[in-house]
């Protein structure tokens, strides 16, 4: 991807995903019992909701840019974020867990794929920070996902 608009386009979209598939892992959580967890779930939304901000910032779109399905270049033909599907009605801790640590996975490489081949500069460097920003979600779920499995196995 060697266009910054089209990047940021591709960000954008990445990130308004990300959110939503956030709150509806929070919207479990609460239905679950667990508002620390859903908190957590809620946090990470509003993380979403500001890159997705940001990235609409920086390329100076005032709407979310619109581009046909077949104009977005997804692995797997789906944004990293939409690739796990609907939250399960039954779904756990540990499973929410690991729905969203598989959808952060995905949207690292996502981003730092496009930072190691790009020819453009300016999309190497953002690519690198949402790269980075999207590495240091993967640590806050390996931390949450650490403690859950610790009060898991002592209950």
């Amino acid at each position: 991807m060697n266009e910054i608009q089209r990047f940021l386009a591709h960000a954008i979209q990445l990130e308004k995903e990300s959110s939503r598939r956030y709150a509806e892992l929070a919207e479990a959580m609460t239905a679950l019992g667990n508002a620390e967890v859903a908190d957590f779930f809620q946090q990470m939304s509003h993380y979403s909701r500001l890159h997705q901000r940001e990235a609409m910032e920086r390329g100076g779109f005032h709407d979310l840019p619109k581009l046909a399905a077949d104009e977005y270049d997804w692995p797997e033909g789906s944004s990293p974020e939409a690739a796990w599907g609907p939250v399960a009605p039954d779904i756990d801790v540990l499973g929410a867990m690991a729905l969203a640590m598989h959808g952060e996975q995905r949207s690292h490489e996502y981003y730092q794929k496009i930072a190691d081949e790009t020819a453009d500069p300016e999309v190497k460097a953002m690519a690198t920070e949402f790269a980075d920003e999207e590495a240091e979600h993967v640590e806050q779920l390996d931390v949450w996902q650490a403690n859950l499995s610790k009060l898991s196995a002592a209950s």
